[in-house]
Order: C-alpha cells, then structure tokens, then sequence
C-alpha cells in the first residue's frame, strides 16, 4: 500500500494519490469495478493537475484584482452589454486573435472587467500578462538602459493575452509611443490584447501624436476588436455609498 502511494509521488500523480487514499479510508474503493476505479483515480488527477495549472497562471499574471465575470455588475446605468460579456468570457476573441478595447470615465469598472476576462482566459488554459502602461513604460526604459530590452518584448509576445491597463492616463513620450507599436506589431493577427482607457477610442490618435505612428497603432488596435463603453457614476463611489448605509 505504501509502496503504491510512494510511487504515485514519485511519478507527481498528487491528485490521484488524495484520491486513492480518500477511497482507502472510506471503503468506497470496494464499490467500484475495476473500469470505474481507473476512471475516477485518473479523472483526480487531471482535475487536481487543471487546478494547480490555472492557479499558477492566476499567479503569474499578476491581475490589479481578484475578478470573475460572475460577479461583474450589470446595471443599466453601467450600459454594460451582459450578452457580449458573455460570449467574450467564452474565449472566441482569443482563438480569432482579436483584441478588446474598455473605455470609460474612471472609477467605472474598467480595469475590474478586464480582470475578469484575463481571469476567465487563465481558467481555459491561456497565459496572461496584466500590466499598467505607465510602469511597463517605465520598465522598458530601464531595460533598454541594461540591455534586457529585448528579451522583455519577447515575453511580451509570448503571453496569449496581455491586458494594458489605464492606456493615456500619462503623457507619452515619442520613445514609449513606439515600444507600444512594437508591442502591438508583434502580436496584430497573432495574440489578442485587451486595453483600458479613460478616453474615448476616437482620442486617442491625438494622445498618440505622430500621426503615421499613431495610424499604424490604431490600425492594428481598433481593427477586428470589440468595444466596451462603460458609463454612469463611479462603482467606487457607490461600493463606499453602500457600505455607509449598510
């Protein structure tokens, strides 16, 4: 028996180890044929081998919050489409290679739903980066400087999903304009990428300054993409207002 259990560790069978010892100390083993034992110690395994999976990519892709869409808020001041929600937390946009863009004034719940959906593409198996713009620009300056500038684009480019949180929020100089068309390039019909934006899709040309730059970002970006146009007051707001009365 010991000897069993040792080798199910060996060999990392974790989960159907829990599940052979759970069937040793309840007995239940005995009402199982030998078919449906089988079945359900492998079944253990690959459900404790999904588990552990998705929580690593939860992990490392470090969301700004604890998101599902299960718990996205839907009231029509938010003019939150729950059927297009839906169809995208299915994943089809990720195996089209099409891109989500969030837009809204702040506090609306941007970087809360793009959350959710990086959450939902780590459940179906996907690796996803979440990244604040102004510190992933920050951060490419500092690389460009020792030299792993490269070798951070190239992670970049390997994450099925990468979602660029507060997009505009700060000026942006011409070197980061064009680490986001690099980004962008690198991943246009390949990887899909969700963006968050206090301003409106039409704005941002203009924060982005360079025209011809700009027109080959937008391009890219806009092109084969799904909208999301959140309104009404801030869910901040009315999250404290709601703890006030309760």
């Amino acid at each position: 028996m010991n000897a069993t259990l040792e080798k199910m560790t060996e060999l990392k069978f974790y989960g159907m180890r829990k599940a052979y010892e759970l069937s040793m100390e309840t007995g239940g083993a005995r009402d199982f044929t030998t078919d449906e034992l089988i079945t359900w110690l492998i079944e253990a395994e690959y459900n404790d081998r999904y588990n552990r999976k998705t929580e690593r990519l939860i992990k490392q892709a470090r969301f700004r919050y604890q998101a599902t869409i299960e718990q996205i808020n839907y009231a029509p001041k938010r003019n939150l489409d729950k059927n297009l929600l839906l169809r995208l937390a299915g994943g089809d946009y990720l195996k089209k290679k099409e891109n989500i863009l969030i837009t809204g004034p702040t506090g609306s719940g941007k970087s809360y739903i793009a959350s959710a959906l990086g959450h939902q593409a780590c459940v179906t198996g996907h690796k996803v980066m979440y990244m604040n713009m102004a510190k992933l620009f920050a951060k490419l300056k500092m690389m460009k400087a020792d030299g792993s500038y490269n070798r951070e684009i190239n992670r970049i480019q390997k994450q099925d999903l990468i979602i660029l949180d507060d997009f505009g929020l700060h000026p942006m100089d011409q070197e980061n304009v064009l680490s986001l068309l690099e980004v962008i390039e690198d991943r246009h019909g390949i990887r899909s990428t969700i963006i968050t934006s206090q301003l409106p899709v039409n704005k941002w040309h203009e924060m982005l300054g360079d025209q011809t730059i700009a027109d080959a970002i937008l391009d890219r970006l806009v092109h084969a993409s799904h909208r999301i146009e959140l309104k009404g007051e801030s869910m901040r707001k009315t999250m404290n207002k709601l703890t006030k009365i309760d």
